[in-house]
């Protein structure tokens, strides 16, 4: 994987810890990849067949129930979990590959880790 990292900083280690995880991350159509993305005030969570290019299930804070939701971030970003868990099981999958998108394994992203457990999903 050739990525010329541009900048400073936060974002090139996030980069460079990207392109670490993906290395040996990859979806299958037996355990696909739950990805996360994080923005500063959005969660979202896909589960994707690599072999096909295919996601099977999502989930995000954008959604207007969750939006209504009156929690903090992280109790948000635990429901977007347990979300992407259940529609993962209503399409068959039970167990996924864990892709934290370069981010640290600590608030938002243990959150959604721990809601998507919590939903039935083997990590």
């Amino acid at each position: 994987m050739a990525l010329k990292i541009m900048g400073k900083g936060k974002a090139i280690s996030r980069a460079r810890r990207h392109l670490r995880v993906r290395k040996k991350v990859s979806g299958t159509a037996v355990r696909p990849r739950l990805v996360v993305t994080r923005s500063t005030r959005h969660m979202t969570a896909q589960v994707v067949d690599d072999t096909v290019g295919r996601t099977v299930a999502s989930a995000s804070t954008l959604e207007a129930d969750l939006r209504a939701l009156g929690a903090d971030k992280t109790a948000k970003a635990r429901r977007v979990g347990e979300l992407v868990a259940e529609r993962a099981k209503a399409a068959g999958v039970d167990a996924v590959v864990f892709d934290r998108g370069g981010n640290k394994y600590h608030g938002r992203v243990a959150a959604v880790a721990d809601g998507a457990r919590e939903g039935g999903l083997a990590l």
